[in-house]
C-alpha cells in the first residue's frame, strides 16, 4: 500500500463524503431536538444549559462542520501513514519524557472513546461489512477493522473535534457531545451503507472472510474458552456458523470453538427440560463432544475442565463480558417475539429467587401474581447471567431486579401493551443495577423515572389501536429501541430519552388543546390578565406623585385598569370605547377637586351622567362584583359633595392637573407581543375570570366555575389506593423474622434510602405543585369520578385543561385558584398513589421478607 496514492487517497476522500453529509444532517436534528428539550424544560438552570448548547450549535454551525471534514481528512492521512516498528525502551527513558495525564485529557479521551463506542455498537454489521473492503482498498488482503480508516473511532475523534471548536465550556461539550453521539450513532448505520455502495460502484471487491483459529498462543489464558461456555454456539434467526467460530451479526457477540445449538427461548417456553435436537442438557446448550453440560456455577469447558464462570478475567473483561452476554440475550428475545408473549400465569414464570451457594439459601415461588404480561427474561436465562457475573451482591441484584419485574409485569395498572415495552427494558436495567448502586436507593435515578414516566403516562390512555394512545405507544416503543441498540449502561442515555419522551408529550398535548380550540382562547384570556397585570404596575408608578385618596388610586390602577386594558384588546387602542375609558380616568379625579365657582359646579354637573355610566359600564364589562362596587360608590358620592364646597383650585393648577392625567392615561397600553416571562398573572377569583368569558367561549373549552361544584358535600370514598396496593395480591410477613430478611437485604442494596426520600403527593394541597402533563387523575365532579388526563398547561399556569372520554372527549378547564382548591378538598387526585417502580419495591420487598421467613420453617 502506497499511503502518497492519489488514487486511493481520493477514493477514501470520496468515500468519507456521506459520514460528513449524515454530520450535516444529524447537527440540524440535534440543534431542533434541543429547542425542543429547552421549551419543555422544568428547571430553569436545565433550560438555560440547553439554550446555551443551541445557541453555541447553530452560531457555530459553519465551523463546527468544517472542523470536522478538517480531522476526519488528517485522522484518515494517518490511518494511512505506516506506523513504526519496534517498541520504545523505557529504560531509555528520561525524567523529561515522563508526564502525568490531567483531568481534562481523561475527560477528552472518556468523550471521545464513547462516542466511538456508540457508532460502533449501533453498526458492529456495517463495519464488518466495511473492513473485507477497507482490506481490498488498502491491499492488505484481509478484513482488519482495526486498519479501516472509516471506522467508528475515527469519526467519534473527529466529532469530539468539532464539539471542541463549538464551546469551550465543559458542560456544553458534555451536553453536546450526548445528543450529538446519540443522534450520529442512530444515523451512521445508513451512512456506512451509502460507503458500501459507493465502494461497490468504484469496483472495489472484499477480501474473502478468515477463521478466526481456536488453536494458538494465548488460547491456554484462563478464562478465555470459558468465558462464554454455556452460550457456545448459539444460533438465532440471525446468527451463522463459520467453520469453528460462531457469530450473532445482531448482537456483535462471537463465541469461538463451539459448534453446539442453544434455544433462546425461556424455560417456561420450552418442551421438556432442555431437550434441544434430541439430546438433554440442564441448561439448554450443548458441549461439542456432545455430553450435557451443567448450566450451574461450574460449565465445561473446551478442554473438558470444569471452570467458574469469569475465573481468571480482569474486571473490565468480565464487565464486558455480561455487557455482551445482556446485548446476545436482548437481540435474541427481539428476533424470537418474546416481549409479544401472551400472558403466562405466575406458576409458570415463577422459579426459585436463590439457587443456594454464595447467593443464599433456596425460597418457594413468587406468590401472589396475577400473571406476566411478558416474559421475565432475567428469571428465564437467570443461570447465564449468575455465570457471567461474579460476587454474592451481584447474585442478589440479579434476583432482586428479576422479582421486580415480576411485580412490574403483573401490575394491573399498566396497560399490556406499555407492559411489554417495558419488558424490553429488562436486561438494560439489570447492567444499571449491576454498575450503580443508586439505582435502588435513590428515587430519582433518571432509570427509575423514565420507566415511571412510561407506565404513568400509559395510564392515561384508554385505546392504544388509534388517535393519540397509538402515537404515543410508538413514540415509547422508538425510545426503547435506541436504548436497547445503545449505549444502554450509560445513565445520561435513559436522561436524554426521557427528555425526549417529555417534549413529545408536551407536543403531543399542545395539539390536542389547539385541535380543540381551548388552548388559543384561555391564551387569550391569559394573555389579557398579564397584560392588565402589568398595565396595573404602570399606574401605579404614574399616580404616586399625585397623591390621591387611597381608595381612588386603588380603584384606578387596580379596577378601572382592567376596563382599559380589555377595551383596547378586544375593540384596538384607538377604538371609540378605549377612548372613552381612558377619558374617564381623567374625569374621575378631576370630579373629586374642589369647585368653589359655579362654572365648575355647572360643567361637573352636566358630565356627571355620562361619567356613570361610562364607570358601569367598564365595572359589568370586567365583572367587577356587586358588593365592591357598592362600597366605591358609597366613597365616591361623599367626596363629590365635599367637592362642591371647597376652595377651588388656581386655573394654572387645574389646567397641569388635566395635562398630568391626561399623560398618564393616554400612555400606550401594553400589547401581547411586548409580554415576557416575567410579567406575573395576578390572583383573580375565579368568578371574576369567569365574567371574562361568553356563554361560547365558557362551553368550547368547558369552563368550571367554583358555582358548579358543591364545596359543602361529602365526596365519594375513594379506594383507588386500596386497590393499588392489592394489585399484586396480599403478601404478608409475619413476625419479626421477616423484618429481619428484609433488613438483610436492605443492607445490601440499601433499599431503605427510598424510604428516606419522600415520594411525589398524590393527593392533597401538594399535589398542585406536582400536576404534569399527560398524567391521569381523579376528578369529583357532579357527584361522580371521572378519570381525566391533564392536556395543557397555559404559560402563566392560571389555566389547566383535561379532558376524559374515549371517543368522544370532553374538554374541562379551570383556573388555577380553582384547581388549588379541588386539590385543598380532595377532589383531585393522581390515578397512581405511587410510582410503579415504587409499588414494585414494596411488593418485591414484602415478597422477599415473606420468601425468607417460609424457608426457616
Amino acid at each position: 500500500m502506497n499511503p502518497h496514492d492519489p488514487s486511493l487517497q481520493a477514493a477514501l476522500d470520496t468515500a468519507s463524503h456521506p459520514i460528513r453529509a449524515t454530520l450535516a444532517a444529524v447537527a440540524g436534528r440535534v440543534s431542533e431536538t434541543l429547542a425542543t428539550q429547552g421549551q419543555a424544560s422544568g428547571r430553569l438552570a436545565e433550560r438555560d444549559q440547553l439554550n446555551t448548547a443551541l445557541f453555541e450549535l447553530r452560531r457555530n454551525m459553519p465551523l463546527f462542520q468544517q472542523t470536522f471534514a478538517n480531522e476526519m481528512s488528517m485522522r484518515i492521512r494517518q490511518e494511512l501513514t505506516p506506523k513504526e516498528s519496534g517498541r520504545k525502551k523505557l529504560e531509555n527513558a528520561d525524567w523529561q519524557s515522563l508526564s502525568l495525564v490531567g483531568d481534562a485529557e481523561m475527560e477528552e479521551r472518556m468523550l471521545v472513546d464513547r462516542l466511538g463506542q456508540q457508532i460502533s455498537h449501533a453498526c458492529e454489521a456495517e463495519l464488518r461489512e466495511l473492513a473485507t473492503y477497507m482490506g481490498s482498498l488498502l491491499g492488505i488482503g484481509r478484513a482488519d477493522q482495526d486498519r479501516n480508516p472509516l471506522r467508528a473511532e475515527v469519526v467519534g475523534a473527529s466529532l469530539y473535534r468539532a464539539i471542541e471548536s463549538v464551546s469551550t465550556d465543559a458542560d456544553t461539550r458534555g451536553l453536546l457531545a450526548r445528543e450529538l453521539g446519540a443522534a450520529m450513532a442512530k444515523a451512521m448505520p445508513e451512512s456506512y451503507t451509502q460507503v458500501l455502495r459507493g465502494l461497490q460502484a468504484s469496483g472495489v471487491q472484499p477480501v474473502s472472510l478468515t477463521v478466526r483459529q481456536v488453536e494458538g498462543p494465548g488460547n491456554a489464558l484462563p478464562g478465555i474458552n470459558s468465558a462464554y461456555a454455556t452460550l457456545g454456539g448459539i444460533r438465532s434467526d440471525a446468527g451463522e456458523f463459520d467453520g469453528g467460530h460462531t457469530t450473532d451479526s445482531d448482537a456483535g457477540v462471537s463465541f469461538p470453538g463451539h459448534h453446539s445449538d442453544y434455544d433462546a427461548r425461556p424455560p417456561s417456553l420450552r418442551g421438556g427440560s432442555g431437550s434441544i435436537h434430541g439430546q438433554t442438557t440442564s441448561g439448554g446448550a450443548r458441549s461439542r463432544s456432545g455430553s450435557s453440560t451443567r448450566s450451574g456455577p461450574t460449565t465445561s469447558s473446551r478442554s473438558g475442565m470444569s471452570t467458574r464462570h469469569g475465573q481468571g478475567l480482569t474486571p473490565a473483561q468480565a464487565d464486558a463480558q455480561m455487557m455482551a452476554l445482556l446485548r446476545h440475550l436482548s437481540a435474541v428475545a427481539s428476533h424470537t417475539g418474546e416481549f409479544d408473549a401472551a400472558p403466562q400465569p405466575a406458576a409458570a414464570a415463577a422459579s426459585p429467587m436463590w439457587q443456594g451457594g454464595e447467593a443464599g439459601p433456596a425460597v418457594v415461588s413468587a406468590e401472589g401474581l396475577t400473571g406476566l404480561m411478558a416474559v421475565n427474561l432475567i428469571r428465564a436465562h437467570r443461570e447465564e447471567l449468575l455465570q457471567a457475573s461474579s460476587g454474592r451482591l451481584d447474585h442478589m441484584v440479579i434476583d432482586v431486579v428479576s422479582s421486580l419485574f415480576d411485580q412490574i409485569l403483573s401490575d394491573t395498572r399498566v396497560p399490556p401493551q406499555m407492559a411489554r415495552q417495558i419488558a424490553r427494558l429488562q436486561l438494560p436495567v439489570l447492567r444499571v443495577a449491576l454498575s450503580d448502586p443508586s439505582f435502588f436507593s435513590s428515587r430519582r435515578h433518571p432509570v427509575r423515572r423514565f420507566v415511571n414516566r412510561i407506565a404513568s403516562l400509559a395510564c392515561a390512555f384508554d385505546d392504544f389501536d388509534d388517535g393519540p394512545g397509538k402515537q404515543f405507544l410508538e413514540r415509547v416503543r422508538a425510545l426503547v429501541q435506541e436504548i436497547v441498540e445503545g449505549d444502554f449502561d450509560q445513565v445520561d442515555l435513559y436522561s436524554a430519552k426521557l427528555a425526549s419522551l417529555e417534549a413529545f408529550i408536551t407536543e403531543q398535548t399542545n395539539n390536542e388543546a389547539h385541535e380543540q380550540g381551548a388552548a388559543i382562547t384561555l391564551g387569550s384570556k391569559e394573555s389579557e390578565l398579564r397584560l392588565q397585570q402589568r398595565y396595573t404596575l404602570q399606574l401605579q408608578g404614574a399616580l404616586q406623585p399625585m397623591r390621591l385618596p387611597s381608595w381612588l388610586a386603588d380603584f384606578l390602577s387596580q379596577v378601572w385598569g382592567q376596563a382599559i386594558v380589555l377595551a383596547a384588546s378586544r375593540d384596538g387602542a384607538d377604538s371609540d370605547r378605549a377612548k372613552r375609558y381612558r377619558r374617564v380616568g381623567r374625569d374621575l379625579v378631576m370630579s373629586i377637586m374642589p369647585k368653589g365657582t359655579p362654572a365648575l359646579r355647572k360643567k361637573f354637573l352636566m358630565a356627571l351622567p355620562p361619567l356613570m355610566k361610562d364607570l358601569n359600564e367598564g365595572m359589568a364589562l370586567i365583572g367587577w362584583p356587586e358588593a365592591a362596587q357598592r362600597e366605591f360608590f358609597a366613597k365616591l358620592l361623599p367626596a363629590h359633595a365635599e367637592s362642591l364646597k371647597g376652595a377651588p383650585q388656581s386655573e394654572l393648577d387645574h389646567n397641569m392637573m388635566v395635562k398630568q392625567l391626561e399623560n398618564i392615561f393616554n400612555t400606550q397600553v401594553p400589547t401581547s407581543d411586548t409580554l415576557s416571562p416575567a410579567d406575573s398573572v395576578p390572583d383573580v377569583a375565579p368568578e371574576v375570570v369567569a365574567q371574562r368569558f361568553t356563554p361560547e367561549e365558557a362551553k368550547q373549552v368547558g369552563l368550571v366555575t367554583e358555582n358548579a361544584v358543591d364545596w359543602s358535600g361529602m365526596i365519594d370514598i375513594d379506594l383507588s389506593a386500596e386497590e393499588e396496593d392489592t394489585a399484586a395480591g396480599p403478601i404478608s410477613v409475619p413476625g419479626t423474622a421477616g423484618a429481619a430478611r428484609l433488613a438483610a437485604i436492605d443492607i445490601d442494596l440499601n433499599l431503605n434510602a427510598l424510604d428516606v426520600e419522600p415520594p411525589e403527593p398524590s393527593r392533597g394541597p401538594q399535589l398542585f405543585d406536582h400536576i404534569k402533563l399527560g398524567f391521569a387523575y381523579q376528578m369529583h365532579l357532579k357527584d361522580e369520578w371521572h378519570k381525566v388526563r391533564l392536556t395543557h398547561v397555559s404559560a402563566g399556569r392560571s389555566f389547566f385543561v383535561f379532558t376524559r372520554g374515549r371517543k368522544h372527549q370532553e374538554t374541562i378547564s379551570m383556573t388555577a385558584r380553582m384547581l388549588a382548591r379541588m386539590c385543598e378538598t380532595g377532589r383531585m387526585r393522581a390515578v397512581e398513589s405511587t410510582y410503579l417502580m415504587e409499588r414494585a419495591t414494596q411488593r418485591a420487598r414484602r415478597q422477599l421478607a415473606a420468601m425468607g421467613v417460609s424457608t426457616r420453617h
